[in-house]
Parts: C-alpha cells; sequence; structure tokens
C-alpha cells in the first residue's frame, strides 16, 4: 500500500494514498453497514476509489491512534463517525484518494488535478472579486475551486453556492495558505485558513473549523 501519511498535531492527521485495484482486497477493517454500502457499488472505478478512500482514513487514525469506527453520509452527503467522536472529510482525483481526520472540530479536504478546462468554467464558481485577482492561470483557479471545496466540506451543509456564499482573499500561485469565509447564508459567518499544497501537477487543500 503506497500511502502518505502527515500527523498535522496530536488530533489531526490526514493520508492521500494512490488509489490502486488490489485496494478492495484489503478491507475487513470495514463496518457491517460499509461492507453492504460497497457491495452496492457497482463500477469498478468507483469501487476503487470508495476502498483507497477507507483505507486513506484508516491509515490517518493510526497515525492518531485511534480505532476506525467506521463512517456513514449523513443527509447532507458528509461523513460522519458510526461512533459520533470525531470528524472527518474524504476526497479523490485521478489516482488518488486522500482523507482527512480531527478529533475537535469540523474538517475540509479536497484534491484535483490541475487541467486547462478549467479557465472555462471560473465564471460558474468564482465571485467577481476573485475574477478580478486571479491570473488566468489554470494552478490559480485550481487552488481557488480546491480551497472553496475544502470550505464547502468543512461547514458540511448543504445549499452553499460556491461562487455567492464562498468568498476567498487574494492570493498568488505560491501561496501555503489561503483565507476565506463564508457568508450571505443562514448560518453565521464564519473564516477559514486553508493549507494549500501543489505537487505531481495536483493541487491538495484541506482546512478545519
Amino acid at each position: 500500500m503506497q500511502t502518505k501519511i502527515e500527523k498535522i498535531d496530536s488530533s489531526s492527521a490526514l493520508a492521500i494514498k494512490i488509489i490502486e485495484s488490489n485496494d478492495i482486497l484489503d478491507l475487513d477493517f470495514l463496518s457491517f453497514r460499509e461492507k453492504l454500502a460497497f457491495a452496492n457499488i457497482s463500477h469498478p472505478e468507483k469501487r476503487k476509489e470508495w476502498a483507497s478512500s477507507r483505507l486513506a482514513i484508516a491509515t490517518a487514525l493510526d497515525a492518531l491512534n485511534i480505532p476506525y469506527p467506521g463512517f456513514f453520509k449523513d443527509e447532507h452527503g458528509k461523513s460522519q463517525s458510526m461512533t459520533g467522536n470525531g470528524f472527518v472529510s474524504l476526497s479523490h482525483t485521478l489516482g488518488y484518494a486522500a482523507a482527512i481526520y480531527h478529533r475537535e472540530s469540523p474538517v475540509g479536504i479536497d484534491m484535483d488535478f490541475i487541467r486547462e478546462k478549467i479557465l472555462q468554467i471560473g465564471s460558474r464558481f468564482l465571485h467577481e472579486k476573485e475574477l478580478h485577482f486571479l491570473t488566468k492561470n489554470a494552478l490559480h483557479y485550481t487552488l481557488a475551486w480546491s480551497a472553496k471545496e475544502s470550505i464547502f466540506k468543512c461547514q458540511g451543509k448543504k445549499g452553499i453556492s460556491f461562487r455567492e456564499n464562498i468568498l476567498l482573499e487574494p492570493f498568488d500561485l505560491k501561496a501555503k495558505i489561503i483565507y476565506g469565509r463564508i457568508h450571505g447564508t443562514d448560518f453565521a459567518d464564519h473564516h477559514y485558513q486553508v493549507k494549500a499544497v501543489v505537487e505531481n501537477n495536483t493541487v491538495l487543500t484541506y482546512t478545519n473549523w
């Protein structure tokens, strides 16, 4: 199993895993409910992504010496621990699965492959203020998309518009931290610090509440 593990602090850790076909053979640790969910996934690629994501979160938990509790999706599509303890977020992109866990506060993680076509859809997810400071660069747009995705996952509720409700402060292509906030919703305004990593033509972002 090829996995990159980062223990962020005593309360949180993340893991990034290369998606492999043999991942589906190593799932004995799953809860009964998860095994049923996995059995209902018919698409081969979706099965590999799902399995690799669960292996990634199991690895992150191992780094914190926390037993795997099993996870399920709530009514908003956010993964929740079956024991009610801790917070998790999962992501996957071409060839990779990622997961982050925090003992005490909500988290969000996202991975995206950098592709030029994102420049064609910027107006769908970027606020007018963001279009002013972002350069016409696929990496810059991908960082913005990924940061918003991590923020969206961290807040954990449906009905949030990337363009209208998640606003990023100006940042450059080398930014390691991207600042953003959710505003104009039924939920209280909240500010986020999103950590950003660019490696092998892939963007990784993550944040916690």
